[in-house]
């Protein structure tokens, strides 16, 4: 009897929690959409976190060095790297929901592969194969959310997929990585392989494919009501809505007279493009070219950061992996209000008639979080250093939300994948460097006992990138509105004839 209380407390308690969570998404459908849409890249960073957990593990029982963990990571990057322009090109084509669902399954049988891998060779090309099929997350989930949210949300509902990215980041390095330390690495990959079949099964059930173009996109729960007494009462299909092209952001452009650039203004429909032709175009535009810059650069320290991190801690701090893993639970939750907040500033910001401020805001942050680093990597002091390296996460995740909004704006929904591909294929490539520069330069700096040495002066030099990066960032402010202008008047033109 106690049992039965006990289960029907928690039920009540998970639908109250999912209750208040759909809620401050806008309903139960826009909740459904944004779970499956995090999973997924939740399922992409665990997998990037557990190498890098369990490289002591691998070092030990295949005989690799850093250079080699590095390139376990690149090779995965370089992969993605490759295969984003075309996945670009089918995602603005085909079914995106099937395109993502087929990869999930690829993915899962290249994670099995890596599992039962008996050699460095065999790793190494089971994560290659890995690196071409994700490369489909980035494209597909890209045109999704430009198609379920409009512009003014999408920096809001950018941050809550996010924070799947964080949290399957900590999965990977925590969770995954002392399951590896009590049993195998292999146990590690293998349970990655049977949550990305579990992931299977709920995209392609689960998972609607909108209409382009934003005009099935999933309305709020107020906004389904509205509109059923507006009907008369006529409920219409349920989480559609028509286009809505003339919310607060479209508005103040109106109202601010902020003309197009009228060499961009696309004159036919970019999805009868060649490849080649969308690929400058998108490059032609200033704003969504310097973001681009900003996004290689961001993830490029994010990634050498991901897979030296456990190492660094450990040896720069005498910390056991026990407790790391304790800590970074911490730093994970600074991550996780980052990407969580960021975006409905940056909303508001726009809302509010602060045009520019998806892209100034994440540049100001860019510069804070190497500020903030700073001091954390040369500290030695445990109880000093976890405080500046929740801060230095907060702002470095925080930059995410507002840029991947941003390039939705400026660019015309039927470019949206392949857009982003080109995005996808610069931000792998710099992942897949990352890796291994960290782990040259710091075998270059300081090998064997004076390797957390080593680390640490990579980790400083790496700042420097990063600074410029935001400068950088500071000049998009002037580019956006004008852009966004510029993709309102191509989709207007294009949808007239």
């Amino acid at each position: 009897m106690t049992g039965s209380s006990t289960r029907n407390t928690a039920s009540r308690r998970m639908r109250q929690l999912l209750g208040r969570l759909a809620a401050q998404v806008g309903g139960s459908a826009r909740l459904q959409v944004i779970a499956i849409l995090a999973c997924v890249l939740a399922l992409d960073a665990a997998d990037k976190g557990t190498i890098g957990a369990v490289a002591p593990d691998l070092r030990r029982d295949l005989g690799i060095d850093d250079t080699g963990i590095g390139a376990l990571v690149a090779v995965s990057s370089g992969a993605s790297a490759l295969a984003a322009i075309p996945v670009g090109w089918l995602t603005d084509r085909v079914n995106r929901v099937r395109l993502l669902a087929g990869s999930i399954l690829l993915w899962s049988m290249a994670m099995a592969i890596s599992a039962l891998a008996d050699s460095f060779q065999v790793l190494l090309f089971s994560r290659m194969a890995m690196g071409a099929v994700t490369a489909t997350t980035g494209p597909t989930l890209a045109s999704l959310v430009g198609d379920y949210f409009p512009l003014s949300e999408r920096g809001r509902m950018y941050g809550f997929i996010l924070a799947g990215e964080m949290l399957g980041s900590g999965l990977g390095l925590i969770v995954l990585g002392d399951l590896a330390s009590w049993t195998s690495w292999r146990t590690s990959l293998w349970v990655l392989a049977l949550i990305g079949l579990g992931l299977l099964y709920v995209v392609a059930r689960r998972l609607p494919e909108p209409e382009r173009g934003g005009g099935s996109r999933t309305r709020t729960a107020g906004e389904r009501h509205e509109r059923r007494e507006h009907d008369g009462g006529e409920a219409g299909t349920a989480g559609e809505e028509p286009p809505q092209r003339n919310d607060l952001v479209y508005e103040t452009i109106r109202r601010r007279a902020i003309e197009p650039q009228t060499a961009l203004i696309l004159k036919h429909d970019p999805a009868r493009m060649s490849l080649r032709q969308a690929v400058v175009y998108v490059l032609r535009v200033p704003t969504n070219r310097i973001m681009i810059v900003a996004s290689a650069v961001g993830y490029f320290f994010f990634s050498g950061l991901r897979t030296f991190t456990v190492e660094f801690v450990t040896r720069h701090y005498g910390l056991s992996r026990v407790a790391v893993s304790g800590l970074i639970p911490i730093i994970g939750i600074g991550a996780l209000a980052g990407v969580l907040s960021a975006g409905p500033l940056s909303d508001r910001l726009t809302e509010r008639g602060h045009l520019s401020g998806r892209v100034r805001m994440p540049a100001a942050a860019y510069i804070v979080s190497a500020a903030l680093f700073l001091p954390a990597i040369t500290t030695t002091t445990v109880a000093m250093a976890i405080p500046l390296y929740t801060a230095a996460a907060f702002c470095l995740a925080a930059t995410n939300p507002p840029l991947d909004a941003a390039r939705l704006d400026v660019m015309h929904f039927r470019l949206w994948g392949r857009a982003e591909s080109v995005r996808t294929f610069l931000r792998m490539s710099s992942e897949a460097s990352a890796p291994v520069l960290f782990g040259a330069v710091t075998d270059a700096l300081g090998g064997g006992a004076g390797r957390a040495d080593g680390l640490k002066y990579t980790f400083l030099i790496m700042l420097v990138p990063l600074v410029a990066n935001g400068l950088i960032l500071f000049t998009a402010g002037r580019t956006y509105p004008r852009d966004v202008a510029t993709a309102m008047a191509s989709e207007a033109r294009t949808r007239t004839g």
